[in-house]
Formats: structure tokens, C-alpha cells, sequence
């Protein structure tokens, strides 16, 4: 099934009109919007070339987010509109209610107010006069976010064996172009999933595994195993940044092993279990557990 899906796609390349990144995709995916794999900002993707060369370099555009109406489109349920308070009677009455009530509270308690005020000024001028009676309160710190390292490739958690292959039960890391990744965010969007870490505007270290599924729900409770002699596999996607901290893309088709073990669907998440080992020098791997958002791929309007 994953054979006939892949061979029926053409691939096109275009310009990010964001970061000059050249992004490479299927032609099915003409006119559609999605987020560019070096940015992560929403581009509008061009429409196919319809001569042989699938390699020409076209340019994409940003999506906006003007809304043009359709016969039919759901605007949504519009905001109710805020009613401007008029003066009334009633609202000055209950202000002189609330007033009295306090007033007559005061009154009720002042022994115990007065009193604990004294006894606090007294004590604080015996004990210590330099020291100031209501001593500000110390602040709330936050304690520091624990630092997690993944641990460097070795036999046991990069291998090109997919027999070998071990998913630990916990969130899913690993090293990318020798960088440790932490997996932070998780997402399904038309069978493409992606991670990456938590720096949306421009992420240090992510990838993504294009499955080609039509719907993204259809991958609930299914397993897709690619060993390293797979031909024709699904496109898998490194990316990280250099010295200059510039965006790298590396595209692996072939050689690498990959497990996904999708759980069932429980409202707009898909849990799962991940491995990818690639066959670069620096032996990239990932692996451990995620819980994917289900995100809707939107047409330009």
C-alpha cells in the first residue's frame, strides 16, 4: 500500500518566500498551505509545473490571513455585542449597601485589627528597631528547568538493524547532527509528522516523516516499520543549524531504519512510539514515546 501511495507523487521544489530555503514537496500538494520545514512559517504552496522537469525552482507566497467568504463557508457564531451600562438607581443603591456592610465590618473587627497592629509595631521596635515592621515578602523563584542531555550513539540506541531497535519508554530524544534533541512539540498534519523543539519562530533542531497519508486519523493503530534495504521509502527530514546559525535541511530516502507505532485516537491527539536511526557519520538517531496534535492542513482562500 505505502508503494503504490509513493510512487503516484511528483516531486517540485520552490522557494520559502520567508527564508530563501529552497522546500521541495509532492505535486498533490499545489495551492495548499503549510509550514516551511527551515522557518516554520505559513506558505502558500505554488502550483505544479506542468512540463517534465519536476526540478524547476518556483516561488511560493506567505499566507495571510485574509478571509474571502464562500457560498456555504461556517463564519463561526459572531462575538455577542457589549451592552454600554446606563446609570441607574439601582446601581448607586447597591454601591451605598456595599459601603455600609464595609463600614460596619471595620467596626466589628477593629480590636482584633488595631490590636494585632500594635502588637507587631511593639514587638518590632524591642527585638530590632533598625529593622523595618512589615518586612517586604520574599519573592516566589521559580526553580530551574533540569537540564536533559541525550545520551551520545552507541550499539544500543543507533543501529541500521531494525530488530535491534530499542524505544524506551520515555519522551522522545536523541542526537541530531551530533546536537542533542529533546523532543517539545509534536504534530500530525496530512500524514507528515513532525517534532521539533520548543523555539516555534525558528527551531533549532526538528524532523519530520512524510507518510503520505491521506488523513492523518487513518494512521490510528497502525505501525510502519522501514528497514535499511527499504526502497522507495517515505522522505525523512533532519534539520538543525550551523555555526553561523543559519537553517540545514538533509533529506534521507533510503538507508535509514524507522518504527512508528501509533496508538488509538483520543480526541485531536495520536500517541505513539517513535525510532529513527539515519546512516549519517555523526549517527543521528531518535527515540522514545510522543503524543501528536492533529492539525488541519487549510486551503487558501
Amino acid at each position: 500500500m505505502w508503494n503504490a501511495i509513493l510512487n503516484s507523487m511528483s516531486e517540485f521544489k520552490f522557494v520559502c518566500p520567508s527564508c530563501g530555503q529552497d522546500v521541495k514537496c509532492e505535486s498533490w500538494r499545489s495551492n495548499t498551505m503549510m509550514e516551511c520545514p527551515a522557518c516554520f512559517q505559513r506558505i502558500i504552496v505554488p502550483r505544479a509545473p506542468t512540463d517534465d522537469d519536476m526540478e524547476l525552482v518556483i516561488k511560493g507566497s506567505k499566507a495571510t490571513r485574509r478571509l474571502v467568504t464562500k457560498p456555504g463557508m461556517d463564519l463561526g457564531t459572531p462575538p455577542a455585542p457589549t451592552l454600554r451600562a446606563k446609570n441607574s438607581p439601582v446601581t448607586g443603591i447597591a454601591f451605598v449597601i456595599l459601603l455600609c456592610a464595609a463600614v460596619a465590618m471595620v467596626f466589628v473587627f477593629r480590636g482584633k485589627i488595631f490590636r494585632s497592629t500594635n502588637v507587631q509595631s511593639t514587638t518590632a521596635s524591642q527585638t530590632s528597631p533598625a529593622q523595618p515592621v512589615n518586612p517586604a515578602p520574599a519573592r516566589n523563584v521559580t526553580p530551574a528547568r533540569p537540564v536533559v542531555v541525550a545520551p551520545p550513539p552507541n550499539d544500543t540506541n543507533w543501529t541500521l538493524t531494525l530488530s535491534a531497535a530499542v524505544i524506551p519508554d520515555a519522551p522522545v530524544a536523541g542526537r541530531i547532527h551530533g546536537k542533542d534533541f529533546i523532543r517539545q512539540h509534536a504534530y500530525l498534519e496530512v500524514g507528515t509528522l513532525t517534532m521539533r523543539t520548543d523555539n516555534p519562530g525558528s527551531p533549532d533542531l526538528g524532523l519530520s516523516v512524510y507518510l503520505h497519508a491521506n488523513r492523518s486519523q487513518d494512521l490510528a493503530g497502525r505501525t510502519v516499520s522501514i528497514t535499511s534495504d527499504f526502497t522507495n521509502a517515505p522522505l525523512v527530514r533532519l534539520r538543525w543549524k550551523d555555526d553561523e546559525q543559519q537553517p540545514v535541511t538533509k533529506d534521507f530516502k533510503e538507508g535509514y531504519v524507522l518504527r512508528v507505532e501509533f496508538g488509538q485516537l483520543a480526541g485531536k491527539r495520536l500517541p505513539g512510539k517513535f525510532y529513527l536511526a539515519v546512516p549519517d557519520a555523526v549517527k543521528s538517531y531518535v527515540a522514545g514515546t510522543f503524543n501528536a496534535e492533529i492539525r488541519k492542513s487549510k486551503l487558501p482562500q
